[in-house]
């Protein structure tokens, strides 16, 4: 089931794209396509691949997206498929509203996190 998102504001790159469809991969548990007017991104489900990521969000970040509960927050981390091997962008997650559908392309403040971690194979 595909889920559209709205973004306050654009995705890294992505600008003038506010809307995209979030649609899960067949056969590829986490997986998602993010696709918005000329863009498409792979991004995986953190709570999936990542179990142990657990970025901490200012309370301007959460306020903006209207998040009062972490149980709210779907995360999620763009996906860089390449030659040898996926990396992930874990210093700008999205991170979603799940009872609004409101998205968010976020920096994280004050955490040293890679833009590209070597995603491992499981």
């Amino acid at each position: 089931m595909s889920i559209d998102l709205t973004f306050a504001v654009p995705p890294f790159g992505l600008s003038p794209a506010v809307v995209f469809t979030l649609t899960p991969v067949d056969g590829a548990d986490g997986l998602f396509t993010l696709v918005g007017e000329d863009a498409r991104l792979f991004v995986l489900d953190a709570s999936v691949h990542l179990p142990s990521y657990s970025p901490e969000l200012t309370d301007e970040q959460a306020a903006g997206l209207g998040l009062t509960s972490a149980e709210d927050a779907m995360l999620l981390v763009v996906a860089n498929p390449g030659e040898s091997g996926t990396t992930v962008n874990l210093l700008a997650p999205i991170v979603v509203n799940a009872r609004t559908s409101a998205g968010a392309q976020l920096i994280l403040e004050d955490q040293d996190l890679p833009l590209r971690a070597e995603l491992a194979r499981r």
